[in-house]
């Protein structure tokens, strides 16, 4: 599985951080920029403008037919001249580039600035759609006005439709034009974009006579969206450029030190030696420099866990090779005897070692399976208070020191009252711990000494001392107690009683529960030992 995920890395040309960094930062600005480049009350604004223009022309074409092009014989024979509303609307039209229609009262289209009269007859003009944008830019511009127009729909435009004999009723605003109102309309053509177009009242001292139609295409319009258009777009360009720039900037910061942290995890991991280490990013100030420390860090600890587990196999194949040595000699010996009295010695010598043996499998057992164990072990609340007194009772009855030649320790329990003593831990390591330390003082104990426990809140921790009244623990060896197959016993106890895994155990115990342990000698008034004690450091709960 390792060897297909280095595989995997190397066949990555662009790191997936990478792409997903650049992706990310692309896709935002390009929903960015295609809501800028939609343009939609941009472009609403210039219609109206354009409108309100129009407006006012046709309010001026309007007011110079009623005055020029109206023949008045009487109040009842007012009407459009058609040969005069002409020759007036074009030459009006053709200095505003726009379209003017005029209908006379009954409907009939009378004049259009696109119709010119003739030698040849009458001949229509029409306005060319402008030229659509040429290369790479006016193919993603017309693509993406389609988009535009398939999403936001025409925006409730109704189709311009030009029949070949034009009437007013075509035009809605027409009919409004012949009401006295002035009507405005913006339709949408295939070929020519939007089509605005206003409608006004022809009057004659009120008298409605006609209506006159202005329009015009949206050219103006749309060149003016296409130039904001193609500055935002240009400004993208720029934008595009220095996005992609910083987001590989950005991606090498982060990816690149991932991949140096992987590939030195695998050398690691893959080689038999310590000459490769994981990079120093201390000089990182974020996560990836916090990851290079941890990556160190368990690395140190995994050696360090490495060199532990060689040299606790050692010292085990050492611890015992010792009994097994004696039990080959006595076994050897036990043969070559005929005296049933000297054969009875060696078995007695064959069980001390195999009892011997047995106690040192079970700590070694123990002590192999602690660290497992604690990783996995749900920690409670823990009374130390209750669980001291029920080990003080246990030892005070069944005990017997070594040392006081028989005689048995009196063990005293001293607990401040009104304090909780209470911690978060594995009841069951705890009570190992405390009948560890209360055992060991008891086997140094003189004759019916006494063994003082005593636990009580020091700030944010519990506190438990176990004194005794032995010989002391000898100078120098503090620590050396706690290391593994240490042995320092007392006069009088018989070889091999004990495994010398006790206080390492204990130790690892108490470290697991983030705590310590530690032993010192206690003085008397004269400065002579006056015994040892052992103090245990816990985290109040």
């Amino acid at each position: 599985m390792a060897t297909r995920a280095h595989n995997r890395r190397k066949r990555r040309a662009v790191s997936p951080i990478t792409r997903r960094i650049l992706a990310v930062n692309v896709l935002a600005l390009a929903i960015l920029v295609a809501g800028l480049l939609y343009l939609g009350e941009y472009r609403r604004n210039l219609i109206a403008a354009e409108l309100a223009a129009l407006t006012t022309r046709a309010e001026v074409f309007a007011a110079a037919l009623g005055e020029s092009a109206i023949s008045d014989t009487g109040l009842s024979s007012r009407h459009l001249v058609p040969g005069t509303a002409g020759q007036m609307v074009r030459r009006l039209a053709q200095a505003t580039a726009t379209r003017a229609r005029v209908f006379d009262s009954g409907g009939k289209l009378i004049a259009d600035s696109r119709l010119l009269v003739g030698a040849g007859g009458v001949v229509q003009v029409e306005e060319l759609p402008p030229p659509g944008g040429d290369g790479l830019m006016g193919a993603v511009l017309a693509f993406y006005e389609r988009l535009a127009e398939a999403l936001a729909g025409d925006g409730g435009m109704s189709e311009y439709r030009e029949n070949a004999v034009q009437r007013a009723a075509d035009y809605d605003e027409v009919g409004s034009a012949f009401s006295g109102e002035v009507a405005t309309a913006v339709r949408h053509s295939k070929n020519a974009g939007m089509v605005l177009s206003v409608a006004v009242p022809v009057q004659r001292y009120k008298q409605v006579l006609g209506a006159l139609m202005l329009s015009r295409g949206s050219s103006d319009i749309d060149a003016a969206v296409l130039d904001v258009r193609l500055d935002i777009l240009k400004m993208f360009a720029v934008a595009l450029t220095i996005t992609v720039l910083l987001s590989v900037y950005l991606a090498g910061t982060i990816a690149r030190p991932i991949r140096l942290l992987a590939a030195a995890a695998e050398r690691v991991r893959g080689a038999h030696h310590r000459q490769h280490t994981i990079p120093d990013m201390a000089g990182r100030d974020d996560e990836i420099g916090d990851l290079a420390g941890a990556l160190a860090d368990m690395t140190e600890a995994l050696w360090g866990r490495i060199d532990a587990i060689e040299a606790f196999a050692a010292d085990v194949a050492h611890e015992i090779k010792n009994p097994l040595t004696s039990l080959q000699s006595a076994v050897e010996t036990a043969a070559r005897l005929k005296d049933p009295e000297q054969q009875r010695k060696l078995m007695a010598i064959i069980q001390e070692d195999v009892r011997r043996l047995d106690r040192l499998i079970t700590d070694i057992s123990d002590a192999s399976r602690l660290d497992a164990e604690m990783s996995r072990a749900e920690t409670a609340p823990v009374d130390l208070r209750a669980m001291l007194a029920i080990l003080v009772d246990m030892h005070g009855e069944g005990v017997v020191s070594p040392a006081a030649g028989g005689g048995q320790p009196r063990f005293r329990l001293d607990t401040a009252d009104g304090q909780e003593l209470v911690v978060e831990g594995v009841e069951g390591r705890l009570v190992q711990v405390f009948s560890n330390l209360m055992a060991n003082a008891s086997s140094f104990s003189p004759p019916r000494g006494t063994v003082t426990i005593r636990a009580f809140r020091d700030g944010d921790l519990i506190r438990v001392e176990v004194d005794d009244e032995g010989p002391g623990v000898p100078s120098g060896k503090e620590e050396a107690i706690f290391e593994r197959f240490y042995t320092e016993r007392p006069e009088g106890e018989v070889f091999g009683t004990h495994s010398g895994l006790g206080l390492s155990i204990s130790r690892q115990i108490v470290e697991a529960h983030g705590g310590t342990i530690t032993a010192e000698i206690r003085r008397d008034e004269q400065g002579g030992s006056a015994g040892t004690r052992f103090t245990v450091g816990l985290p109040a709960a």
